[in-house]
């Protein structure tokens, strides 16, 4: 994969129903291999440049973000993921992010 070095991504925010990082590993290891290894498929097709959850907010629920190349595909992301597809996500939303290093 070719990373681009381009003016303008797409992050995609996400809210679980998950109290931490911890209780999704404990009650959800299926999902959670099903959305790494779509991930992993999405990054390799260099869509999804990095994607991760947030493991320090101890008084909110597990939240995750993505950045993926184009609004279709951030779209695309978030409609085929795993705890999406299943109602394990209380609310996300797309941002556009502006890339500094662009040339």
């Amino acid at each position: 994969m070719q990373i681009k070095n381009q003016p303008v991504y797409y992050v995609v925010f996400c809210f679980t129903k998950y109290a931490s990082f911890e209780d999704a590993k404990t009650n959800a290891a299926d999902d959670i291999a099903a959305h790494i290894k779509r991930s992993q498929e999405l990054h390799e097709k260099g869509t999804l440049l990095m994607s991760g959850a947030f493991i320090d907010n101890k008084d909110e629920p597990l939240s995750t973000m993505a950045v993926l190349i184009s609004l279709e595909a951030a779209e695309e992301y978030i409609k085929g993921d795993p705890f999406v597809i299943k109602g394990m996500v209380s609310n996300w939303y797309i941002r556009e992010w502006a890339n500094i290093f662009a040339v």
